[in-house]
């Protein structure tokens, strides 16, 4: 009788210690903050209670020992190789936050020590958007060349501006009024008149001198 007494209490030992193992308890539970592939802040929960006690996960971010505001709140049951919930959060270098676990009436507290976030901030790696994705240069077409070839700058140039004249050469506006004092002077018939004048008269006098000295030898 001693003997199975013995042996029943034994067992009843094993089987309470082997329902205190499966039990769900505060140290399934752990809690790191990461980035992710984009960069991006994330802190994960990750609950390892082979009982499968479905437990609240709620996250806040601390200050001065005081909960600053609440990241968010989420449902997990756990497994023995571990379930896991995220939370985004864009935490700050070395910031706190605290993890409270409630699990029925097995678990209501938080895990210790408190989530202290990396030094090292994370860094975002965003692809370019559309907009600010350089587009291949297009090579410009030639213009089709015309059959008239243009002309050439300086001989367009030079054919349209009249020419400078020289410092010795006469420009027209005086050579038109050399011609005037010339040959279209005003003057010029009188003169010729009183020229003509003079050798009718000079002719007169020469003609009545011969007939005086014909006239005197004869007598």
């Amino acid at each position: 009788m001693r003997i199975l007494g013995v042996a029943s209490a034994t067992a009843a030992l094993a089987l309470g210690a082997a329902g205190n193992a499966l039990a769900c308890n505060i140290r399934d539970f752990s809690a790191v903050a990461s980035c992710d592939d984009n960069g991006k802040g994330i802190i994960t929960v990750t609950d390892t209670d082979a009982s499968g006690v479905e437990a609240t996960v709620s996250v806040y971010l601390e200050s001065n020992g005081a909960d600053a505001r609440m990241v968010g709140s989420k449902t997990v049951k756990g497994t023995k190789k571990g379930a896991i919930v995220t939370f985004s959060e864009d935490w700050a270098p070395n910031a706190t936050y605290r993890v409270r676990i409630e699990a029925g009436k097995i678990v209501n507290e938080d895990i210790s020590p408190q989530l202290t976030a990396p030094s090292d901030a994370c860094k975002t790696t965003s692809s370019p958007s559309a907009s600010e994705t350089p587009k291949p240069s297009e090579t410009p077409s030639s213009p089709a060349s015309s059959g008239t070839p243009s002309a050439n700058p300086s001989e367009s140039e030079s054919s349209a501006a009249p020419a400078t004249p020289g410092d010795n050469a006469p420009s027209p506006a005086a050579g038109s009024s050399n011609l005037a004092e010339t040959g279209a002077n005003s003057n010029t018939p009188m003169i010729a008149g009183i020229a003509g004048a003079l050798v009718v008269v000079g002719g007169g006098a020469v003609f009545l001198g011969m007939r005086r000295r014909g006239a005197s030898k004869s007598s």
